[in-house]
């Protein structure tokens, strides 16, 4: 198995709509490990393949707060086939989105249809944290961000701080260039 790099804001991947999973065979097996590995390290309780820098409609997720607790679900071409009227609230983050939380209303429970990792067809029934997080990363299937339920002033505040964030990321990267490109030249 192997750690991941987790495509994060304003990276505009992140916007892309994934693709079903055709076959499951040894490499999408690879994926989702490495993905659940990746998940538990950052750590978080879902991660979807978009979110690695893979365009597939492949999910990990586990709410377990413990090792013991651990009990993982691999969901691979997830659909919401129904969702509650009834809301709950409850504060999010993304592993996509360092260090941002924000309270976001969701339904309180949705019934999800997926193939599981052996590629059978299953169908749960979702409540609580573990609804809010099977909608938090089906979202990111579909392109989409917990950002995305917030108001505009909110959302408008977070990609502001994010593109700052990343333009000084680039310049920080070609001063150090620089001063590398300089140095070779230099004979040091």
């Amino acid at each position: 198995m192997a750690l991941l790099p987790i495509v994060t804001l304003p990276d505009p991947s992140l916007r892309k709509i994934s693709q079903p999973v055709d076959q499951i065979d040894a490499e999408i097996h690879r994926l989702l490990d490495d993905m659940l590995e990746t998940m538990y390290a950052a750590p978080g309780i879902g991660l979807a393949a978009i979110q690695v820098a893979v365009p597939k409609r492949i999910v990990v997720i586990d709410i377990g707060k413990t090792e013991e607790e651990r009990s993982p679900l691999f969901l691979i071409n997830p659909e919401i086939t129904w969702a509650s009227e009834e809301l709950s609230l409850y504060q999010e983050g993304c592993l996509s989105v360092p260090d941002y939380y924000e309270d976001v209303k969701r339904p309180a429970t949705v019934q999800v249809r997926h193939l599981n990792r052996e590629g059978q067809l299953v169908e749960f029934k979702a409540e609580g944290l573990l609804a809010t997080v099977v909608q938090h990363e089906l979202d990111h299937l579909e392109g989409g961000l917990f950002i995305d339920h917030l108001s505009r002033l909110k959302r408008d505040r977070v990609m502001k701080k994010f593109n700052k964030a990343a333009r000084i990321d680039e310049i920080i990267a070609q001063r150090r260039h620089e001063t590398e490109r300089h140095s070779e030249e230099a004979g040091v």
